[in-house]
């Protein structure tokens, strides 16, 4: 097919969700080119395999909606601390109760530090949260999934919130290698503190407004 009219066809398939259907369209272009002929014989199996592969995704997002539901049912015997999450712009359902049952009570921790000590996001003791050098390592003991919770909690609000969005670009443009892994972390132990001073202060989050200059 000429490039013309894949491009319309591309277009008009996709409903113009493409933001540049040409550059799509020459790559589509080029995958075929390099790719090879599957022999007539083959079919069959490839559609059998294809087919399978279809029917074990539908399943797993048949289970994921049945856990989800179950994690919506089991949070509300910790409604307080749920809605406390949940006020966070980019805390949804699961990251709450994820988080909420990873902490198991936070009553536990004297401050926000034990917190990120339980969850592995800390440093060496002459290093900061807010700033470690390149070559420093994070402290990978601790509570693996309380720490991924936080980390992927971390990731929404940065999308969301313009005060986590802006220390993540800092922090991004600090590093000299690994500038996500590193900006992410960083992060995730700022979202550290406002969950620990949420749930022990059991508040609604109150986003930080920056006054205009005069």
């Amino acid at each position: 097919m000429p490039l013309e009219e894949l491009v319309a066809w591309l277009v008009e398939k996709s409903r113009e969700k493409f933001d540049n259907p040409e550059e799509t369209a020459k790559k589509l272009q080029a995958a075929v080119k390099s790719s090879y002929r599957v022999h007539a014989g083959m079919d069959h199996s490839l559609n059998l395999v294809l087919r399978s592969c279809l029917e074990n995704l539908k399943s797993l997002e048949k289970q994921k909606k049945a856990i989800e539901k179950s994690i919506k049912e089991q949070v509300k015997f910790f409604e307080r601390e749920y809605l406390c999450l949940k006020s966070v712009k980019g805390i949804g359902e699961v990251i709450a109760a994820g988080l909420i049952a990873e902490i198991a009570g936070i009553s536990r921790f004297e401050d926000d530090d034990a917190l990120a000590k339980f969850a592995g996001i800390y440093w060496n003791q002459h290093q900061s949260g807010e700033f470690t050098a390149d070559e420093s390592n994070l402290r990978r003991r601790g509570n693996k999934y309380l720490r991924y919770y936080f980390t992927q909690a971390a990731d929404h609000m940065r999308l969301w919130l313009p005060e986590y969005r802006d220390f993540y670009s800092r922090k991004f443009k600090e590093s000299k290698t690994h500038h996500h892994k590193r900006a992410l972390i960083l992060t995730s132990r700022k979202a550290v503190r406002l969950v620990f001073a949420l749930l022990h202060e059991s508040k609604l989050y109150s986003p930080v407004i920056t006054s205009p200059a005069h």
